[in-house]
């Protein structure tokens, strides 16, 4: 048995974040990830005047329930999602100026049914180039709260991060979402608010699923950081493929993260899989078999299907990931182009990939600066030796030490 130690979830370092500056007291998180993305989050709270203490093992942030330390400022969000969504979010909560842009790839990713909801609240927020696109600015005078509805059927970040503003409203937040990807995701926002004190009502109306935010601020904790379910999912796939047996200490059943499911489609293909109370384990027993499967909500982890699917007995189709065209890249054909360059029969519609069994031949995987398409074909390369890529280092936007983590297991068994 091989244990893999996996860095810290990015999506729960990014919430905790949040919901630290936001608190009354100072919040110490243990084992957060370190990365670009989470790294640049830290960095624009810093800008915003919030004060973090960081060691190797933890961060500590002195939460400022009244918004942002300074009366203006200018934050640059990198290529994250989760700061270019949530921070313009809390700087709201404020008073002040507060500009917000971020890289090339992230100015192209939409804001808009965010900043059209802030907008609704009574937010002064202006575009300064594409409406709906970074950058913006946010002429911050507190939020007073009240009804909204919200499609977030492009992405659940929309949801999270009004979800995350609520309790820092004056009269709370009652939000009807018509449409919602990623539903995990919002299962998530709503233990770690749980955990710093906030309780959201949750039910299903005739006009959609109703979210009912009380006001009254959240609550400093002393927060733990489970491993990244999404970047495990990599490491499963290569026991899978490999034949071999890896274990990750930490995700277990009660791990907040829906991408751990991924682990479920690969027993439905043939894998064993044992999910214990504090940790999951994957062994590949023989050949992966063809799957269909719906991957709507956990779609960052269709990119480690696609980069095995050439080596099941039989077709492999992946269906309703529309929302996988508007990440860092459009992810949906970024693994159609790299498998069809390596050989592979793959096919493609708005929100499927199907892809069918064949020998992947070595090739150089175009990246796009997409971390998952990195991560994803590094499994690939297990049973096709020689596969390269354009831009191996965008690996550091969540995985900074990914290379030699996989390097280390390849080492191991012998592959």
């Amino acid at each position: 048995m091989t244990a893999v130690e996996i860095p810290g979830s990015k999506s729960i370092t990014a919430r905790a974040l949040f919901l630290a500056a936001a608190a009354e007291g100072v919040t110490t998180l243990r084992r957060p990830l370190s990365s670009d993305d989470t790294e640049g989050f830290a960095q624009g709270l810093d800008t915003l005047g919030y004060r973090i203490e960081r060691t190797a093992a933890a961060w500590r942030v002195e939460g400022r329930p009244a918004g942002p330390a300074v009366p203006e400022a200018e934050v640059y969000c990198r290529d994250g999602a989760t700061t270019a969504r949530f921070l313009p979010t809390l700087a709201a909560a404020g008073h002040g100026t507060y500009r917000f842009d971020a890289s090339a790839q992230m100015r192209r990713r939409p804001v808009a049914p965010l900043t059209r909801a802030l907008r609704e609240l009574g937010v002064d927020l202006r575009h300064e180039e594409a409406e709906g696109h970074h950058p913006l600015t946010v002429l911050a005078d507190g939020v007073r709260g009240g009804e909204l509805t919200l499609d977030a059927g492009q992405s659940s970040q929309y949801l999270t991060a009004l979800l995350l503003l609520g309790p820092l409203t004056r009269d709370g937040l009652r939000i009807t979402v018509t449409r919602l990807v990623s539903a995990p995701y919002i299962g998530i926002t709503l233990a770690m608010m749980r955990d710093f004190g906030v309780e959201v009502k949750r039910e299903r109306t005739p006009a959609g699923e109703l979210f009912e935010v009380p006001p009254g601020g959240y609550r400093a904790a002393d927060y733990p950081i489970e491993p990244d379910a999404s970047t495990a999912s990599y490491f499963f796939a290569a026991a899978a493929l490999a034949g071999r047996e890896v274990t990750v200490p930490g995700l277990g059943r009660d791990a907040l993260q829906g991408d751990l499911r991924f682990v479920d489609v690969l027993r439905r293909m043939g894998a064993r899989v044992d999910v214990g109370a504090d940790r999951t384990t994957v062994a590949g027993e023989g050949p992966l078999g063809g799957i269909t499967v719906n991957m709507r909500d956990i779609s960052d982890t269709m990119p480690t299907l696609a980069a095995i699917a050439p080596f099941a007995t039989g077709p492999v189709r992946i269906e309703d990931v529309h929302n996988t065209r508007v990440k860092e890249c459009d992810r949906l054909e970024a693994c159609a182009d790299n498998l069809r360059a390596m050989g592979v029969t793959v096919a493609t519609g708005d929100d499927w990939i199907e892809i069918r069994p064949g020998t992947p031949r070595p090739a150089e995987v175009t990246t796009h600066s997409d971390h998952r398409i990195v991560m994803s074909f590094a499994v690939t390369s297990l049973r096709t030796p020689g596969i390269t890529f354009d831009d191996p280092g965008c690996v550091r936007k969540t995985f900074p030490g990914f290379h030699e983590a996989f390097a280390a297991l390849r080492a191991e068994w012998g592959v």
